[in-house]
């Protein structure tokens, strides 16, 4: 049986439950000996272009949902061994800044330290990360050029790239993060992750 093509990771930081499958994912590369890709989208061009909002949105004031909700995310934790997030109180946080240095970071390779400092800064020692000068200390702590990247980030070139990418996830049929694609096959969340590995074990 050929080997299924390499799992892509729609992401956003703005997203706990990406930080979560972020958290799970390596695990899993390990299990089935694949890489995955990850690919920053941006959620809020996402959102406004499928007419979607969070869940922080669609659940308020719906009984028992979220109540679920959280138990399903503490099966994941327990199923997978991976530590919560840190709620972060400046949520919802405009990721903008963030999502297009993600795609400077891979220009300037140094992408894997860049998505390992985003995802730490806003759901493990959560901080207001759409705050030019907090994000710029938070790079810097992290051991990134903040002043090199903040001015990739302002390239006309880098600021398409991600629009590019937020406009394919959702031609794709992304809705939300995480959305992962093994081929052409979507899914969409967190639990969705036992599927990906089932699909991408089979090779």
């Amino acid at each position: 049986m050929s080997q299924p093509p390499r799992p892509q990771f729609l992401f956003d930081f703005g997203s706990p439950n990406a930080y979560l499958s972020h958290k799970v994912i390596p695990a899993i590369e390990k299990r089935t000996g694949v890489t995955f890709e990850y690919v920053p989208i941006l959620l809020g061009g996402v959102f406004k272009a499928t007419n979607n909002k969070s869940p922080a949105e669609t659940l308020a004031g719906v009984k028992n949902k979220r109540e679920f909700m959280q138990l399903e995310t503490e099966r994941f934790l327990k199923r997978f061994n991976v530590k919560p997030y840190v709620w972060n109180p400046n949520f919802p946080v405009n990721t903008l800044m963030l999502m297009r240095g993600a795609i400077a970071a891979q220009a300037e390779g140094v992408f894997e330290k860049y998505v390992e400092a985003g995802f730490h800064h806003m759901w493990e020692a959560p901080k207001k990360m759409d705050d030019p000068e907090v994000l710029g200390k938070a790079l810097t702590a992290s051991g990134l050029d903040a002043a090199k990247l903040f001015a990739r980030a302002q390239e006309p070139e880098i600021k398409n790239r991600l629009l590019e990418n937020t406009q394919a996830a959702v031609a794709r049929g992304a809705f939300g993060s995480p959305t992962f694609f093994v081929g052409d096959e979507m899914f969409f969340g967190k639990e969705q992750l036992r599927e990906v590995e089932e699909l991408i074990g089979q090779g």
